[in-house]
């Protein structure tokens, strides 16, 4: 049975019967904004940087886009609901796995209201438990603020979002590291 080996109990965290049943992730969710980041992303042997902008267009609608610094698109995703479209992708880009991967890790990214599945607590953080595409997710909350969200396969830490350098409700970066595949994505802030 996985639920002995489970992440919760594999890092002691302390079940919370009393937290909120909803959290919400505040990065991505103002509308009137764009979202401009530096962006790079490491695939295997592979180096791409550019820009990433990440768009609010409407409720639980997102527009996430990759471009080199010149301007030429790397790839152009749309996120409605539970619906995902590739508007553009570069061949390089353009592998099953990968395109379902990166619809995975900036699902994570936007995905604004969450509900909880389980709450938890260590000594400094509020520790939640989600689902996002049948995948166990661990919000971190650090004083009411996300630093971090885990994502799990078998018990074990899979990716690792990182929020760092906060600024209200922008996370001037972020970077999300995969320990299953050779993956990482850094973003820098350069919205104001």
């Amino acid at each position: 049975m996985l639920s002995c080996g489970s992440y919760p109990k594999k890092q002691n965290f302390k079940l919370d019967q009393s937290a909120s049943k909803n959290i919400e992730n505040p990065y991505f969710s103002d509308a009137s904004k764009d979202y401009v980041y530096k962006a790079t992303i490491d695939v295997y042997d592979k180096h791409f940087g550019g820009l990433l902008i990440i768009k609010k267009i409407g409720d639980n609608n997102h527009r996430v886009v990759f471009t080199t610094e010149m301007g030429n698109k790397l790839f152009d995703f749309t996120f409605l609901k539970d619906d995902f479209k590739v508007n553009f992708i570069l061949d390089e880009f353009n592998k099953k796995i990968l395109i379902n991967i990166l619809k995975k890790d900036f699902k994570v990214l936007i995905t604004e209201n969450l509900n909880v599945l389980k709450s938890f607590s260590d000594t400094e953080k509020a520790i939640f438990e989600t689902n996002i595409y049948n995948k166990r997710h661990y919000y971190f909350f650090n004083e009411s603020q996300l630093t971090q969200v885990i994502r799990t396969k078998n018990g074990k830490e899979n990716v690792r979002f990182l929020y760092s350098k906060i600024n209200k409700h922008l996370a001037n970066q972020i970077e999300i590291k995969h320990r299953n595949i050779n993956l990482e994505i850094k973003l820098k802030s350069i919205t104001q």
